[in-house]
């Protein structure tokens, strides 16, 4: 399997970066943001943003455990605190749209945990992380070529 070679329209790319770069801003924790972004990559199966954004977790202080433990963080009592857990149960509600909505549950239990700004700018930060997932994904872009 090759990397498909089709750019990313210039202006369509800054305009992900744009909201990303917004969302995480927002959200005012760098390391949620990449346990977030990570968990909706592995639900996606998406190794170029796996691999980027683990180096970048890693940079902001997300311990090992934490991202060894991320794929089963429903089942790792004590590795996630409440707020960690929310941002991660909405981040996979938001990802697999199994049901066609987010249940209300999740995002009730989400919004104990975050303001209205914060529970926003979390929203985008899924949505953006979805869009850049499927983008690498359709294009097959493998691992590794990212640079800060």
């Amino acid at each position: 399997m090759t990397a498909r070679t089709q750019l990313l329209d210039r202006a369509v790319g800054q305009a992900m970066s744009q909201l990303s770069a917004t969302a995480k801003k927002g959200l005012g924790d760098p390391a949620l943001a990449e346990l977030v972004v990570i968990r909706a990559s592995q639900l996606n199966h998406c190794a170029f943003c796996l691999d980027m954004h683990l180096t970048i977790a890693r940079e902001h202080g997300v311990s090992e455990k934490q991202l060894d433990l991320l794929a089963a963080w429903e089942e790792a009592e004590g590795a996630f605190d409440e707020r960690e857990r929310a941002a991660l149960e909405l981040t996979e509600a938001v990802t697999v749209l199994t049901d066609g909505f987010v249940p209300d549950a999740v995002y009730e239990r989400t919004a104990r945990h975050f303001d209205e700004v914060e529970l926003a700018h979390l929203i985008g930060l899924i949505v953006a992380i979805n869009n850049w997932n499927r983008v690498m994904v359709s294009r097959r872009v493998p691992p590794g070529g990212h640079t800060p």
